[in-house]
């Protein structure tokens, strides 16, 4: 629907601007005179695009409304919720409060004669509901006026819709990351937390710097972030981690991180890596005597980044491992675990960007991961 609202736009409007531009008709031939004003339309239209994008409030409607009434031109433009004026553009042209009242419970177009101008006033509509109006006043009326306000109208609102589902998205993505916060393991932090008490009178330095990597890594994990962070961040993250699981194990846990320096800035998913280290720690060690080495391997590959995430411990069955990825992130329990990442990275990147996992009994556990170095929307 709103693709049909911008096609719309520059036919309907272009050739009003046509038509208002009559002083012109004798200078451009009549092909150069209907491709200039399409252009115009496109222009203008685009000026006020941004603002609108925004959605619909005082600033963003002080910012349109100019070239809204340029677009239109008309003798004022104004732009209201349904309970103000947001904004305004030209001479004081009656009450438009109380026009967009009536359009309001109209829901539908008006007109409204009066002096010195009559106005167009039309509804501006996102999600079916009617949340504001648009009026444009000149001296007189005329049915083009009123298809070109309408039209103008139209689209305004498609601009507004997709504010709105700007901000649904937005939302969403909040919401996303707290729960992807909230599924942090409980017990990775109940049990950092007993390591870093267990050296306050032994080894009171060494507490006090445990508790510093364990600030930042809370501050990472638990921070107002957007959906991608860098690899090097994420890498900081992972290391904190390290050294914290290493402090609770000591030499029994053994890691390894190898960084091509060249991919550091790759845009990445936030939390992707930490999680496959969790995991291989968790896996890893169980059945190996409570021993493992976990390595982290990140690699240049041209236009992708190649990450792998592999432990020495007692491996599992391929379809234990599928059924892994397959299960309902949430209900993997003790961590975000592998589904919630191999879902994110498909979403993000499509399917043949999802978690490659190689095991088998008693040969350890391998996950391979790849990340375009141009980040994707989802």
């Amino acid at each position: 629907m709103l693709t049909g609202v911008a096609l719309l736009l520059p036919a309907f409007v272009a050739g009003y601007v046509l038509a208002r531009t009559r002083s012109r008709r004798d200078v451009l031939p009549r092909g150069r005179r209907s491709d200039e004003a399409t252009f115009t339309t496109l222009h203008i239209a685009a000026l006020a695009a941004p603002a609108l994008r925004a959605g619909l409030g005082r600033d963003s409607a002080r910012k349109a409304v100019r070239h809204l009434r340029t677009l239109l031109g008309t003798h004022a433009v104004a732009i209201t919720s349904a309970e103000a004026v947001l904004a305004w553009d030209g001479p004081p042209c009656g009450d438009v409060l109380a026009h967009a009242r009536a359009t309001l419970a109209a829901g539908r177009a008006q007109v409204f004669p009066g002096e010195p101008y009559a106005a167009v006033v039309v509804p501006l509509n996102v999600d079916g509901a009617v949340v504001g109006t648009l009026a444009a006043h000149d001296d007189e009326v005329s049915s083009a006026l009123v298809r070109t306000v309408t039209e103008v109208g139209r689209w305004v609102s498609g601009q507004l819709e997709l504010a709105d589902l700007d901000a649904s998205r937005q939302r969403a993505l909040e919401a996303e990351m707290r729960a992807l916060r909230a599924q942090i393991s409980p017990h990775f932090i109940y049990n950092a937390l007993t390591t870093i008490a267990s050296f306050v009178r032994t080894n009171p330095r060494r507490a006090r710097e445990l508790l510093l990597d364990f600030a930042d890594f809370a501050r990472y994990a638990l921070r107002r972030a957007n959906d991608f962070t860098t690899l090097a961040d994420e890498l900081a993250c992972v290391d904190r981690y390290l050294l914290l699981e290493r402090a609770r194990f000591g030499d029994k846990l053994r890691f390894s991180v190898q960084v091509a320096p060249e991919v550091l800035p790759v845009p990445v998913p936030f939390l992707c890596l930490q999680p496959l280290v969790e995991n291989a720690i968790k896996h890893g060690m169980r059945g190996n005597g409570g021993a493992g080495e976990v390595r982290v391997v990140v690699r240049d590959a041209g236009p992708e980044a190649h990450i792998t995430v592999e432990d020495d411990g007692a491996g599992m069955d391929p379809e234990c491992a599928r059924r892994m990825l397959d299960e309902e992130p949430a209900r993997e329990g003790g961590g975000i675990g592998l589904a919630n990442v191999d879902l994110r990275m498909r979403q993000i990147y499509g399917d043949g960007y999802g978690l490659v996992v190689e095991t088998a009994l008693g040969a350890g556990t391998k996950v391979r991961l790849c990340i375009p170095k141009t980040q994707l929307s989802a």
